[in-house]
């Protein structure tokens, strides 16, 4: 069941509005993670009625590259295309503003994060060795595996 725009609201968080912290761990591990680049960012947030649903940080990388640094969608709503939803804002967000990538990161485990990535139109295009093991305090595990490398995706917006 997919679902459509219409539905939701997509806005923009203020600067001075309260981080969504609850929704950003969902995606990263620690606040501690989160305050490394939250400050920096555009937070945008998608709501079914009053209801924070999903969340997206987006990061100026120069002035050709948007980067996400943070995307998630609460539990109950996977699954149902939000995600994608996600990414076709993030896009339009990008080309709006004139940059020609759109780029994210994510764990070598995160299999289904990838698959979702490409999907949506990114590709690999490198990767940074020990991201997960230099960045993090505790090893951190996903799929039964200890997430090590952050494989680099980029989408090209032309």
């Amino acid at each position: 069941m997919n679902l459509q725009m219409e539905q939701y609201t997509f806005n923009k968080s203020e600067k001075d509005s309260e981080i969504p912290y609850g929704l950003l761990l969902l995606a990263d591990e620690t606040v501690e993670a989160i305050n490394q680049y939250i400050f920096k960012c555009d937070i945008y947030l998608l709501q079914d009625d009053a209801e924070n649903i999903a969340v997206m940080a987006l990061y100026k990388n120069s002035d050709t590259e948007l980067e996400i640094k943070n995307i998630a969608v609460i539990e109950n709503y996977r699954s149902k295309g939000i995600g994608s939803i996600l990414m076709d804002q993030a896009k339009e967000i990008a080309r709006d503003n004139h940059y020609e990538v759109l780029s994210v990161g994510t764990s070598d485990t995160g299999f289904q994060q990838i698959r979702f990535y490409e999907r949506n139109g990114f590709h690999k295009i490198g990767i940074r060795k020990d991201f997960f093991i230099e960045n993090y305090p505790s090893p951190i595990y996903e799929n039964g595996l200890q997430m090590r490398d952050m494989i680099i995706l980029e989408c090209p917006l032309s």
